[in-house]
């Protein structure tokens, strides 16, 4: 008996299934098999986290300011840390599938959409680090719902509503109060969604405008506004200060004799930091306390002192500071993976997964250097642009990615290379697209080339 003959839109269909099954199964197979041999692992920030959590539980009546409230809150919604671990393998799943739809929905390449969530579920950076009591997998889940949401409205107008527009609005907001640095995201989304050009001349969504930024007011701006009545600082936390000591710290044998208290015991701990560690990175966290008891000052006073200072010294330091700033947004490439080597139990697997942690690396340092190099390449040459059938969502994209560079490194300097995480996968989809359409276009030019035949 003949096998019936399936149409092309089943045969699109069985594969999409086939594709999306094979996806859920390794998502799924890897985080059950992490959650049940591998801990949920604590940092030097998981504390003052898990502190905020509690005072959040408490009515904020205790609460010190030093964290913005989205991991906090969510560590206090979702309870101890072994589930908090739970629900970021959950949040990590759908991660996953939300850059499965992506990517299918802009190729109809169901492989396509296979090789891109895979590229994610299997990269060693953002597996463990949903075993990590760090801000990042909740961040990127924020995140990829902003984008996601404005990769919908960016295909059709049809989708522009007022609701997908506060939606965008109201997980860029949770972006910023889970991980400060994407302070600019709300911003950057509301523009790109709102203006474009058609027929060379400008127009303007205001729908777009207003939905985000009316959002972003209410929740970024609300906790500002909280957080200047109480702490007397307009900012999202009462760390300013502290964050930018990480760049003048460097100089800080410059500050004035006004502040020599601080700058004579910043900088025997910075002598210590460079003895123990080779860098003075972090400094400022261990000086703290010794600061505190010589000058009588608070923590929220002395984070606005050391502001003070930290402004004073790049203005007299410019050069200096700029070093830093690039220093920094080098390290923003490097692609860490933040794991305990000491949960494993096994010495054969922990020694077989650092090796594969540091292939990973590679390959992903690898592509970010891609990135960077194709990027501003693409942007100058329309040739490019034709080669790659860029989109405005992949303007979108490399524009998040290269905000967050600056931005972070502009802003601190310390943890770095950190603040890409929650962008890594766009980096790699990015570097997986251009490797898609230059096979396309080399594959139909090795086909349009005529065969010479051979003569007898």
């Amino acid at each position: 008996m003949e096998k019936p003959i399936l149409t092309e839109d089943k045969q699109k269909a069985r594969q999409l299934r086939t594709w999306l099954l094979i996806v859920l199964v390794v998502a799924v197979a890897l985080r059950v098999l992490l959650f049940a041999v591998y801990p949920p692992v604590s940092y030097s920030d998981t504390a003052s986290y898990r502190r905020s959590a509690n005072a959040i539980l408490g009515g904020l009546t205790h609460y010190d300011g030093t964290r913005t409230p989205g991991y906090p809150a969510f560590m206090a919604l979702v309870g101890s840390d072994r589930t908090v671990y739970a629900v970021q393998l959950i949040l990590g799943l759908g991660i996953t599938l939300a850059w499965f739809l992506i990517a299918w929905q802009a190729t109809k390449s169901v492989v396509f959409a296979g090789i891109v969530s895979l590229a994610h579920t299997l990269n060693p950076g953002q597996l463990f680090f949903e075993a990590d009591l760090l801000t990042e997998t909740l961040a990127t889940f924020w995140l990829i719902l902003a984008l996601l949401g404005a990769w919908f409205w960016l295909r059709a107008e049809k989708n522009r509503s007022i609701w997908l527009g506060m939606g965008i609005g109201t997980a860029a907001s949770l972006a910023v109060l889970t991980r400060p640095v994407f302070i600019f995201m709300p911003v950057w989304l509301a523009v790109f969604l709102a203006v474009s050009f058609k027929d060379r001349k400008l127009k303007v969504n205001w729908r777009a405008v207003w939905t985000i930024l009316l959002v972003a007011a209410v929740l970024v701006g609300g906790w500002m506004t909280y957080i200047k009545s109480r702490y007397h600082v307009f900012s999202v936390s009462t760390m300013s200060g502290y964050h930018l000591v990480q760049h003048t710290g460097y100089y800080f044998e410059d500050v004035p004799d006004e502040y020599a208290v601080i700058r004579d015991i910043y900088l025997d701990y910075r002598d210590a930091r460079i003895a123990a560690r080779g860098t003075q990175g972090n400094t400022i966290w261990d000086a703290i306390p010794a600061i505190m008891d010589a000058t009588g000052l608070s923590f929220y006073d002395l984070s606005g002192v050391l502001s003070k200072i930290s402004v004073q010294l790049i203005l007299t330091h410019p050069w200096q500071y700029l070093a830093r700033v690039l220093r920094g947004w080098w390290l923003f490439w490097r692609a860490p993976v933040y794991w305990d080597v000491t949960a494993v139990q096994s010495t054969v697997l922990a020694s077989g997964l650092n090796v594969m942690i540091w292939a990973a690396r590679l390959a992903l340092f690898t592509a970010n250097l891609i990135f960077v190099a194709t990027s501003a390449g693409a942007l100058f040459s329309k040739r490019l642009k034709k080669l790659w059938q860029f989109q405005p969502f992949h303007w979108l994209l490399a524009g998040s990615v290269w905000a967050t560079s600056v931005v972070s490194s502009l802003l601190d300097h310390g943890d770095n290379p950190r603040f890409l995480i929650p962008l890594q996968t766009v980096v790699v989809f990015w570097v997986l697209w251009i490797s898609f359409y230059s096979w396309q276009a080399w594959r139909s030019h090795r086909q349009s080339v005529p065969t010479v035949e051979k003569g007898d």
